[in-house]
């Protein structure tokens, strides 16, 4: 019998929704030996469950890869295998958690059993259903890395805590940009139905609690590479050169050419409406956030994420 590839080395993409982070996955899903997955923490309930598309346009119970992985992973998807993962995140996936999961990581911690605490109890096999997911997925791409851009940082926690060698990519976005998208009215594409949309003070506390729990999940020893989006954008080829070396693989950015990029098929479980995209994109900075926001809700998110803000290097002046 021939010996199994080694376990997927796993790229954790973070940071609050509309900042970038599926844009970048796209991007990186594009160099040889990286395998894009999507957000795989609402692939059991999206997927498996309600059966939306996947990024190849099939509905994920008929893509051929997602059932290929079922049945290396877990011998095939079922509702109950969906049911008690969601239960198990329900209880450990939690932000009100990153306390007791960064304890884990801390030395004082390092002997602590996860398990032993009411609260992470699951937690083991929470992880251990996405270590299967992911070594299954990098095995039928044939890919030795692959991302999973569920964004949120308890993730990365919970992944960190059980022992997975994740390198999470930290992507940040001017507050006032991500404030105007979340308060946008936007459809999703697998139904019509409006997506969810959050005030700017929301919105501002939100970003501040993703981006602060990253930051904490960096200084407990994980790898985290953080990235600005109008970096991404203004320098696509120098951002993403520098990012994949420092994920270990050989920046082959030949999909990339005069501020545009060529986008194939991925099979990415969820995520923003962009997974679908196939061919030529334009990779331009929007800034159309400074004329399409109120002064009002500009002054709002910068008076509430100010200090932060300035460490990324956004300075608190209006359009």
């Amino acid at each position: 019998m021939p010996d199994r590839p080694p376990p997927a080395r796993v790229v954790f993409v973070g940071g609050l929704g509309r900042s970038g982070t599926t844009l970048l996955e796209r991007l990186l899903g594009e160099v040889p030996g990286i395998a894009p997955l999507g957000e795989v923490v609402h692939l059991w309930a999206r997927g498996v469950l309600a059966n939306e598309a996947c990024g190849c346009g099939e509905p994920f119970g008929s893509c051929p890869f997602w059932n290929e992985v079922g049945e290396r992973a877990f011998g095939g998807w079922s509702d109950g295998l969906a049911h008690r993962v969601l239960a198990l995140g329900q209880r450990v996936d939690r932000t009100r958690r990153i306390p007791g999961l960064a304890q884990i990581l801390t030395e004082e911690g390092a002997d602590t059993c996860p398990w032993s605490s009411p609260g992470l109890a699951g937690l083991g096999e929470y992880v251990a259903a996405h270590r299967r997911l992911y070594d299954a997925a990098g095995e039928v791409a044939g890919c030795p890395i692959v991302i999973d851009s569920s964004k949120h940082a308890s993730l990365a926690f919970c992944l960190a805590a059980a022992g997975v060698d994740v390198h999470v990519v930290h992507v940040v976005r001017d507050p006032r940009a991500v404030a105007h998208s979340w308060h946008r009215r936007v459809a999703r594409p697998e139904d019509g139905r409006p997506m969810t949309r959050w005030s700017p003070a929301r919105t501002s506390v939100h970003w501040l609690a993703q981006n602060l729990s990253l930051e904490l999940l960096a200084r407990r020893g994980v790898s985290v590479t953080r990235i600005r989006y109008e970096d991404l954008l203004q320098a696509p080829g120098d951002t993403l050169r520098s990012l994949v070396a420092r994920i270990g693989l050989r920046p082959h950015l030949g999909f990339l050419a005069d501020g545009e990029a060529e986008l194939s098929v991925a099979h990415t479980a969820s995520g923003n409406p962009m997974r679908f995209t196939v061919g030529r994109i334009g990779l331009a900075p929007d800034d159309g956030w400074r004329t399409g926001a109120s002064v009002r809700h500009q002054r709002l998110v910068t008076a509430l994420t100010w200090p932060l803000m300035n460490k990324y290097g956004y300075r608190g002046r209006l359009a």
